[in-house]
């Protein structure tokens, strides 16, 4: 697909793989959805079930649901949903709340909306990041059609997001003593620490910038790409060959020339680039190659023509059936490339969503450096993302102790205005990288939505094709690409999710 030649030359070679949470809670809806109360508007079903067979249907309007017991260490939500149209849009609150009493304080973790517009099964994850134990909620609320929620699951925190929850604590703790608790030992060994856990996030961020640059980076994805696009491409079945060779048989020199220019874009399927028939030419193709066949096979052509009678007499008993032929083939085949299509539009939606997440991530680093007293410089960008280690760890050293001295400086002056203001500026921050981890969550998303779309595209049951032939050569690449998305898939969920 468009720009894969370069994005697909990165390997995973460098990369610091993401390790994955411990699962603490898991709903499928296979059985009585023992793990929710359902409080209003939903309901186990068989008729929208993304894997096994049920999921819960929740009707148009409000629904709500919350877990049966409280969740210890709440991570990484991640589920799955399917509106009932194209028409349906919806909107999730995720919520927790320690108790389930009638006066209970319910807070909002995280909001999930939709447009309508899509009706295939769509993934979600939001970063809870409690490490108390708390119920689960979920408030659904669905415009013009109802929706199916599946596969629910829900990560521990991880150990790097309880640190930094411990920083905003020191931070938070470290404001509000500064006017009653002038221990200047306490406050500096507090700010040790901060200095610390502000360093250690240079290599957090690092890692999503990597794991940004390499999205798609597996051989085996650019492989299974190649395939699904090659079963979209005429050229790939014998029935469209055949048609060709019927159909320069009772032509011109003048006429065959002008069919292999209309065919020429299609390529040697070996050779063909990825978006050939994707890209738009399919478009611009079917309906004048049509309208080709039906002169090529009009009386007035063959009999004109300069045909052997054996060819005349072809073209006089065969074109009506091979004009039928063509066209049935190209209405199997336009099938295949709305499949295709979509796949594209995907993939060139999560593009943009990564280009954008780079561009704003590199310019949160560089202001990070910045405030740590690192100038906005090349080199010292350079020295952050370093393959070396040994180079690394001396930036992130500097920057921890650029930051506890810059308090400490405020401190010992007893300059509290400029001591808080410089405090809220580093908690300000500490805190962006929230942001991105559920931008990137909205990336991974995405990546997995799109893994399931494909390999639902390439199920057996997807065959367009009616000829034999045709049905073979559409499985031969669909059983490839097939093999290619399971091992891409595999290595995509160990090295980001």
């Amino acid at each position: 697909m468009r720009r894969f030649s370069v994005i697909l030359l990165c390997l995973f070679s460098g990369i610091a793989f993401a390790k994955p949470g411990e699962l603490v809670f898991s709903s499928d809806f296979e059985q009585d959805a023992h793990q929710w109360n359902i409080l209003a508007g939903c309901q186990r079903s068989s008729e929208m079930a993304r894997t096994g067979a049920s999921s819960l249907f929740c009707q148009d309007g409000s629904s709500s649901l919350v877990s049966r017991y409280p969740v210890s260490e709440l991570g990484l939500l991640e589920f799955w949903v399917k509106p009932q149209s194209a028409f349906a849009s919806y909107r999730i609150n995720i919520l927790t709340s320690s108790s389930v009493a009638l006066d209970a304080q319910w807070q909002q973790v995280g909001l999930i909306e939709a447009p309508a517009g899509n009706e295939a099964y769509m993934a979600h994850r939001v970063s809870i990041d409690d490490p108390g134990r708390k119920y689960l909620r979920l408030d659904i609320e669905s415009l013009h059609g109802g929706l199916a929620l599946d596969d629910v699951t829900l990560d521990r925190i991880l150990l790097d997001t309880a640190l930094q929850k411990n920083e905003q604590k020191i931070i938070s703790g470290i404001l509000d003593k500064l006017q009653t608790n002038k221990n200047y030992q306490l406050q500096s060994e507090s700010f040790r620490t901060i200095g610390k856990n502000y360093a250690a996030q240079l290599e957090s961020q690092r890692q999503y910038l990597e794991y940004a640059n390499a999205i798609y980076s597996t051989i085996t994805f650019a492989l299974a790409s190649s395939e699904r696009n090659k079963m979209s491409n005429p050229m790939a079945y014998a029935s469209f060959r055949t048609i060709l060779a019927d159909t320069k048989r009772v032509t011109s020199p003048l006429q065959q020339a002008r069919l292999n220019s209309m065919v020429k874009p299609f390529g040697d399927l070996t050779t063909a680039t990825l978006t050939v028939v994707s890209g738009g030419l399919y478009a611009a193709f079917a309906e004048p190659f049509k309208s080709f066949l039906a002169t090529a096979f009009d009386k007035s052509n063959y009999e004109n023509a300069d045909l052997n009678r054996k060819d005349r007499k072809f073209a006089e008993e065969n074109g009506l059936k091979i004009y039928e032929q063509a066209e049935k083939f190209l209405n199997e085949l336009e099938k295949e490339l709305v499949q295709v299509s979509a796949l594209e539009n995907d993939l060139q939606s999560m593009l943009k969503m990564v280009e954008v997440f780079r561009k704003d991530l590199d310019k949160h680093l560089r202001d990070y450096l910045q405030h740590a007293g690192l100038a906005r410089t090349q080199e010292n960008y350079s020295r952050v993302m370093s393959k070396d280690e040994s180079i690394r760890a001396l930036v992130i050293n500097e920057v921890g102790e650029n930051v506890t001295t810059k308090a400490q400086g405020y401190l010992a002056a007893n300059d509290n205005t400029q001591l808080i203001q410089y405090m809220l500026k580093t908690s300000e921050q500490l805190e962006g990288m929230q942001e991105f981890k559920e931008r990137f969550n909205q990336i991974t998303s995405s990546a997995i939505t799109f893994y399931d779309r494909f390999e639902r595209s390439v199920a057996p049951d997807q065959n367009p094709f009616t000829d034999a032939k045709d049905k073979a050569a559409w499985e031969q690449h669909a059983q490839k690409a097939r093999s290619y998305i399971k091992q891409s898939k595999e290595a995509f969920s160990k090295a980001y999710m």
